[in-house]
């Protein structure tokens, strides 16, 4: 981020513009809506320029900029739209104290405006660095249609409701009375009986919460998915915009905690196979601890938290501590690792089951139905298996699986540093070690990327019989 955005307050204060042309204009339109005293230097000001001076909306200078005209102001807008006079007004108002822009020259700017959308006092700002003015704009009239115009007038009247609200107590009681007011009850006031109806729907709203009872703690166990912050499932975005505590395992990733409320607490409780870790004990004491606070946690598993999360001994001690709890299932990582290589779990004709299989558990190493596995035409997703490999290539083989057998080892599945290892059995664990895996992986058990099945012969002559039967 190059650019830190702020809002900065202009009422009273000092803005100064050069330039009278449609760089000018466009510039001015926005600045006109701010409260600041408006100077704009101009030799040949455009018509509406002369009319906005003359109602008195800013102060008009009919001539060049010079030397001292940019004092004492906080903004200067170089704007004439010629590359020498706006170097030499901007090098007048950085002497003078001013922040300059100068418009669409984004690498001599002090500071950028970005694109704005107005519901005043709700202001959205949009700015990508002067790397995608298009896509600002198309998000610009994304948010205009999204946003109802009755959003200004619901927040102006909210805003002087505040003091009033401090009845409640800070914290969880004040935001569900706040997300009562702008998303339910203002919008419905507003729309019947205006501005009046809206301030009327204030107080008894005020009075009903104050009237309620303190909303219980809760625990949702939700999956955070792969990785990618789009698998999300709406049921997971909406628990993490409202949560107090987030709780989170060591794979969920950065971009997923941004979602997070800023004022939400984050509790890493990561766990490492073979490594550091949080005990299990700590983590359900934490939930319990939180929960019977009054908070709204969010207890975030990677994946699914149905596979291989514990999720059964977290649930059974919430609702041994008569706490309330809830599962909100995410995307597991099998299901974006086969995606990624193109290819399905299960295949009419080739496999009517799949395993789900942990290459290693609290005591080591999983053993498993080897023998079945073995078999020709059987499918697995294998999580934590990394470390495994070798082990997981023995058993196999010495339950007579052939050696050709197709395995796909996907690392970091649906983020963007995602990477593939197409391998048969016989050569998993030289090739895995060659591949030097840092992130989480799955390893698929029978399964090859559908563009490298061609160079599986066993597998492809077996899937060619499978089809022409």
């Amino acid at each position: 981020m190059q650019h830190f955005p702020i809002f900065v307050a202009l009422a009273g204060r000092r803005v100064v513009l050069s330039g009278g042309g449609d760089a000018a204009l466009a510039k001015l339109r926005l600045l006109m809506k701010t409260e600041a005293h408006l100077t704009v230097f101009a030799a040949e000001p455009a018509p509406e320029i002369v009319d906005w001076a003359q109602a008195g909306r800013l102060r008009l200078v009919r001539r060049a900029m010079a030397p001292g005209d940019a004092l004492c102001a906080a903004l200067f807008y170089a704007a004439d739209e010629d590359e020498g006079e706006d170097a030499r007004t901007s090098a007048i108002a950085r002497a003078d104290g001013a922040l300059v822009n100068i418009v669409d020259n984004l690498g001599d700017s002090q500071f950028i405006t970005p694109a704005i959308v107005d519901r005043d006092p709700v202001t959205v700002a949009i700015g990508t660095e002067g790397a995608a003015p298009v896509l600002a704009r198309a998000i610009k009239a994304d948010l205009e249609a999204r946003l109802p115009q009755a959003l200004g007038p619901l927040a102006r009247i909210g805003k002087a409701f505040r003091r009033m609200a401090e009845a409640l107590p800070m914290g969880r009681a004040r935001r569900d009375f706040w997300a009562d007011y702008y998303f339910d009850a203002g919008p419905r006031a507003h729309a019947e009986d205006g501005a009046e109806g809206a301030q009327r729907a204030l107080d008894g709203l005020l009075e009903r919460h104050l009237a309620a009872e303190a909303r219980p703690g809760h625990v949702a166990f939700v999956g955070s998915g792969p990785g990618d912050p789009e698998l999300l499932t709406l049921k997971a975005r909406r628990a993490l915009d409202t949560a107090d505590v987030v709780i989170h395992d060591r794979l969920v990733t950065p971009e997923i905690l941004e979602l997070a409320r800023r004022e939400a607490l984050i509790i890493d409780a990561g766990k490492e196979g073979f490594g550091m870790h949080t005990p299990q004990g700590d983590i359900n004491d934490t939930i319990v601890e939180h929960v019977r606070a009054g908070a709204q946690v969010v207890r975030l598993k990677s994946g699914d938290p149905t596979v291989f999360g514990r999720l059964d001994e977290e649930i059974e001690t919430v609702a041994e501590a008569g706490l309330s709890w809830s599962v909100v299932p995410g995307i597991t990582a099998a299901s974006a690792s086969v995606a990624a290589i193109g290819q399905s779990l299960t295949r009419r004709g080739r496999n009517a089951s799949v395993r789900f299989l942990t290459g290693h558990d609290v005591a080591g190493f999983a053993d498993h139905d080897w023998a079945a596995l073995a078999r020709p035409g059987e499918v697995a997703a294998i999580y934590m298996g990394k470390r495994a490999a070798r082990f997981l290539q023995g058993r196999l083989m010495m339950h007579g699986a052939a050696p050709a057998t197709a395995v796909t080892v996907i690392e970091n599945a649906s983020r963007p540093d995602q990477r593939i290892v197409a391998t048969s059995l016989a050569d998993l664990s030289a090739d895995l070690s060659d591949a030097e895996m840092s992130g989480p992986a799955l390893m698929l058990l029978g399964l090859a990327p559908r563009a490298a099945e061609a160079i599986v012969p066993d597998l492809a002559d077996t899937l060619s019989q499978q089809e022409a039967l």
